[in-house]
């Protein structure tokens, strides 16, 4: 593993204690230039993983909280009237940072939603007929309250696809909580930055030079093919899909510290690329049944 995302995982463990797997996912997702949504119950540490990964990376960070009330204009900004200069003023929103938080991004409603869209894909912004690039890297972290809160609207199937990867993050275990418990001032300590931007930006070029084999590209295909002809999915892999699933193989290794993919690189990056988009919007993620874990096991790594 290379020693500046050694360090990383290392530090931002330090805050979320006792997740490293789930800390080196969010990493390998921001450096395959994708989305994180982070789907679990209040309190178990998505904005804290959130904030520290900024932190560690050097990165301007800003959080939008995501109300009922929220409108476009809260998160992209907009055009205000300068009385001196008698022209408008373009006043850029919260959403203009390189690591931005969504917070309980399902309480907001459609409207603002899709707002994100063109944000997410196209990285701009569209106001009033003129387009605002965001910056780079450019790295949104959606969080998101289990379907069965009061007060959440689900994230239609268009804008799930955005999300590169959705992790759960889980409860901690015994370990790590009385850690926590023992040392309540951790989490408010200050992470220093452990690469500089050209540093990070380098590393996401090095994740397109990471070779994947056609036997690789062949296993990819195989999975995608196998969602589509099953009946066992109620949303098929597209070819967005497949993509993503390709690049966080790719950051999956680099991470590895290998230049080449392997299998299983594949089959431990396909459960949190993949799930989120072969179940439906009124999925719970927290269903036992895993329907990535059913695509691994129909298909064979190996078959010629």
């Amino acid at each position: 593993m290379q020693p500046h995302i050694q360090s990383a995982i290392e530090r931002v463990a330090q805050r979320l204690l006792g997740k490293e797997q789930h800390i080196k996912l969010a990493i390998s997702c921001l450096l395959a230039n994708g989305h994180l949504l982070i789907e679990d119950l209040p309190g178990m540490g998505k904005t804290t993983l959130s904030n520290a990964l900024a932190n560690v990376l050097g990165l301007d960070f800003s959080r939008i909280q995501f109300t009922s009330d929220l409108l476009p204009a809260d998160m992209l900004g907009l055009n205000i009237f300068d009385s001196q200069t008698q022209t408008f003023r373009f006043h850029p929103g919260p959403i203009f940072s390189q690591v931005v938080l969504a917070d309980e991004i399902n309480r907001a409603s459609p409207k603002t939603q899709s707002a994100l869209l063109e944000a997410m894909e196209e990285k701009q912004v569209s106001l009033d007929g003129h387009t605002h690039t965001l910056p780079s890297p450019f790295f949104v972290i959606g969080t998101q309250n289990p379907l069965h809160q009061s007060g959440t609207y689900p994230l239609p199937e268009s804008q799930l696809d955005r999300f590169l990867m959705r992790i759960q993050i889980g409860y901690p275990d015994w370990k790590a909580e009385k850690q926590m418990l023992l040392d309540p001032q951790g989490e408010l300590a200050p992470l220093a930055a452990v690469m500089t931007l050209d540093e990070l930006i380098d590393l996401q070029r090095q994740v397109n030079q990471v070779h994947a084999s056609d036997a690789i590209l062949d296993y990819v295909l195989r999975l995608v093919t196998y969602s589509r002809e099953s009946d066992q999915f109620p949303n098929p892999l597209s070819p967005r899909a497949s993509k993503a699933l390709l690049q966080a193989s790719r950051s999956w290794a680099l991470i590895a510290g290998r230049d080449h993919v392997l299998p299983e690189d594949v089959q431990a990056i396909l459960p949190a690329v993949a799930e989120h988009r072969l179940r439906n919007s009124l999925s719970e993620f927290s269903e036992t049944t895993s329907l990535s874990d059913k695509l691994l096991a129909a298909v064979d790594p190996l078959a010629a």
